[in-house]
């Protein structure tokens, strides 16, 4: 899509202004019934569209992201835009900077629409945490579109956006990339910039993309990742490319591997139904499908419900009202944030660290190389994205546990740095999207694309 609209843009088909008044139309068409968006930068939209015009008619190459409309999740900093994290102790904050992908995006021309709701301080798995009214399914609007990266998702799925910046920290781009019916990535824990990104949990957290293509994801992943002075955990990502993939329109001679722990009771029979589907596929053009075992994985839930939950009381003490937000942290702070602050502070304090927090972060160390010897034997791995499609609003929003349990899938992805892309696979007998989930080594994110391309 973003290749078919840059290619309208040079050949003056269509203005830069034209395009984001399309997209600003349909958002302030959809928006009040999808509530995926909290700020729309209308002005801000319209002038650098203005100046995308300007440097076509005077014969400057666009890059491929010039004019593109896109939004951003509204836990990432945009410097003089109103940046909430979804929660009302924010809803005044300006950022005073922009994080450094939003940086370079606007390097890279792009038209920002506004900034997306999502569940507050990104913690939820539905959308309907944020302070600021749930997000609606674009499918069907008596259904969740999935968290917390809510707004980003239903805005693509809606057509509202182009493609859309989002975080994942335990499957925040993925889960509701399955539930929308679009395309969600995560990538290696590093390979894009956390500077700027409002942290809920800093050694899971990472931005994603969300795209209607696997093409238009890799399109913007190669214009915001790299290694960055301002974040001391990213790295330099070099384009790898895997030498059994030198015909990339087979998959002969890729090993694919189907983790046994990923088809448990209470997967969705039409769930699994679309991945054995995919599996076939994959086996159609070549690959070899074997059947491989991550024995830790079952503790992957319970380490990240004891990580995510430490990290998260640490990072959200700065909201003291001194030097951000509101001073009321109980009036303005929402339920699923106080739990998850309140769980954290337990399992840190004295007496309790050594039970939880260390040999949590001991288990995360034996998923990690549980990853790490399988993927000595293939090259990647295909599972379900979800255990079930998207679920009514208000039918888990009152236990909790139902609700983290929508995260068995993502989650060891995240405590193990790996990257990991959630693929449209067909729809539920209700009509409701099915994704499925590609999950590569370190830093293979390149083979992750090519598969994905095919698959998808």
């Amino acid at each position: 899509m973003i290749k078919e609209l840059h290619k309208k843009l040079i050949t003056k088909q269509i203005s830069a202004k034209e395009l984001a008044e399309d997209y600003l139309n349909r958002i302030k068409d959809k928006n009040p019934e999808l509530n995926a968006f909290i700020t729309i930068t209308e002005k801000q939209a319209l002038d650098r569209a203005t100046r995308i015009d300007e440097l076509i008619a005077s014969g400057t190459e666009l890059s491929l992201l010039d004019g593109i409309p896109a939004s951003i999740k509204d836990v990432i900093m945009t410097q003089g835009v109103k940046t909430t994290a979804g929660s009302r102790i924010l809803e005044n904050y300006i950022a005073p900077y922009d994080a450094t992908l939003v940086k370079k995006l606007n390097e890279s021309g792009m038209v920002l629409l506004g900034k997306n709701n999502c569940d507050e301080f990104a913690m939820g798995g539905s959308g309907e945490n944020s302070g600021f009214g749930p997000t609606k399914n674009p499918h069907n609007l008596e259904f969740v579109p999935g968290g917390s990266s809510s707004g980003s998702t239903a805005s693509v799925a809606a057509d509202l956006a182009v493609y859309s910046i989002g975080t994942d920290t335990g499957g925040s781009v993925r889960q509701p990339a399955s539930f929308c019916g679009v395309v969600g990535f995560k990538p290696t824990y590093g390979a894009i910039s956390r500077y700027g990104l409002i942290a809920m949990a800093s050694s899971l957290d990472q931005a994603g993309i969300i795209a209607s293509t696997v093409e238009d994801v890799e399109i913007v992943f190669d214009t915001i990742k790299d290694k960055d002075k301002l974040d001391s955990t990213s790295l330099e990502i070099k384009k790898l490319r895997n030498e059994k993939l030198r015909d990339w329109n087979s998959l002969s001679g890729l090993k694919i591997g189907i983790p046994k722990e990923y088809f448990v009771s209470g997967l969705d029979q039409e769930v699994e139904l679309a991945v054995k589907n995919i599996i076939k596929k994959a086996e159609k053009l070549g690959a070899e499908i074997k059947k491989v075992s991550l024995p830790n994985t079952e503790y992957a839930l319970a380490v990240y419900y004891i990580i995510m939950p430490a990290e998260v009381s640490a990072n959200l003490a700065r909201y003291d009202g001194i030097r951000y937000g509101e001073s009321e942290r109980a009036k303005y702070l929402g339920d699923e944030v106080k739990r998850r602050i309140m769980l954290g502070a337990y399992s840190l304090s004295a007496g309790y660290y050594d039970a939880y927090y260390k040999k949590a972060q001991q288990v995360r160390t034996l998923i990690k190389q549980d990853f790490e010897k399988v993927f000595n034997e293939v090259d990647l791995l295909i599972t379900p994205t979800t255990p079930t499609p998207a679920f009514k609003l208000g039918e888990k929003i009152n236990d909790p546990l139902q609700m983290y349990l929508q995260d068995v899938f993502t989650v060891p992805v995240n405590v193990a740095g790996l990257p990991a892309i959630s693929i449209p696979a067909g729809s539920s007998s209700d009509k409701l999207p099915i994704g499925v989930q590609l999950i590569g080594p370190w830093q293979n994110e390149d083979v992750l694309f090519e598969v994905g391309k095919l698959l998808a």
